[in-house]
């Protein structure tokens, strides 16, 4: 099996990502082969600043070996690093329905806003689905909100095998458990578009200032309180233990106790539950020649693999005499 992933480089990583997505994906890091990029390609509709697009690059790099991406059991890169995918982009392009790309969640959202929406955002689903099937993946992890790029991407092959033959793999989508819900300093989804993350490897003075000023109620300390309804007992139940989880469940539902002991007690279990990745990152930055290594042999694996997808693409349609 063959799982592929991608992460845009938009911003540096914080709570969310992490229990939203990127802890699953290293966990499917030990299938039989596995590709994780960095989307930088994606970036450029958000993204104007290349000094910016570099930096957060390299950084997103870095942060996936620091939280446990291992560059021996999966293959690590650029998206912007294997050409080969620009190019397949073009032939999916030929073949997929205007009307298709129209009823994208991306698209449609930002035209109901009246918001301008450029040709890269309405054709996203098409490099998307590029990226997909330039590597045969079996098995792509999303979110539930990711899981209509996949189908985008189904119906984009279904359409090209029916024209052209079995040229391409087609995909499922694994859609990541939900269940670690990951709400913001403010008690939104964590987000960068709503700026209540709290970022993974911030310093830790600052990330504890930061997280002692989650947003919370203002209930009297005697109250009980429902501790599944409180967005700080949710960031909490991300890092404790089962123990732990049940004894602060009971002082809510107790009552008598101050947020600031809550708050406390997160930032000391997120402090420890990072503090091996704190320390591989520290370790990556004094050698920063090592990511950049591990980023030029997975773009190397990387292309060997989509040169020999797109070249099916292309003698199927006739591009290769």
């Amino acid at each position: 099996m063959r799982v592929l992933s991608g992460i845009q480089p938009t911003g540096r990583f914080h709570w969310g990502n992490y229990f939203g997505a990127i802890q699953q994906y290293i966990d499917l890091q030990n299938e039989e082969e596995s590709y994780y990029f960095i989307a930088n390609l994606h970036a450029l509709t958000t993204i104007r600043d290349s000094d910016e697009l570099k930096t957060l690059t390299l950084e997103a790099a870095t942060d996936l070996l620091a939280l446990g991406l291992q560059p021996e059991q999966a293959t690590l890169f650029v998206q912007s690093d294997v050409p080969e995918v620009s190019e397949l982009t073009w032939l999916l392009m030929t073949g997929t329905p205007m009307g298709l790309l129209e009823r994208c969640h991306a698209y449609k959202e930002k035209k109901e806003k009246g918001v301008a929406a450029d040709a890269g955002l309405f054709t996203y689903p098409v490099l998307m689905a590029a990226d997909i099937l330039a590597y045969d993946s079996n098995v792509v992890p999303v979110g539930q909100d990711q899981v209509q790029h996949i189908e985008v991407c189904r119906d984009i092959a279904r359409s090209f095998n029916h024209h052209y033959g079995e040229v391409f793999v087609m995909p499922d989508a694994k859609v990541l458990e939900a269940s670690a819900k990951v709400p913001g300093t403010d008690g939104e989804k964590m987000s960068k578009s709503y700026d209540n993350t709290i970022q993974i490897f911030e310093p830790l003075k600052p990330q504890r200032k930061q997280i002692m000023r989650i947003q919370t109620d203002s209930r009297p300390m005697e109250d009980s309180k429902d501790p599944e309804t409180d967005h700080l007992y949710q960031l909490l139940s991300l890092f404790a233990s089962n123990e732990e989880r049940e004894e602060v469940a009971g002082i809510y539902r107790t009552g008598g106790f101050g947020y600031g002991d809550i708050k406390k007690r997160l930032a000391d279990a997120a402090e420890s539950y990072f503090s091996d990745a704190r320390a591989r990152r520290e370790k990556l930055e004094q050698d920063p020649g090592f990511v950049q290594d591990v980023l030029s042999e997975g773009a190397k694996q990387a292309r060997a693999k989509a040169s020999e997808v797109l070249d099916r693409a292309q003698k199927a349609t006739g591009l290769v005499r």
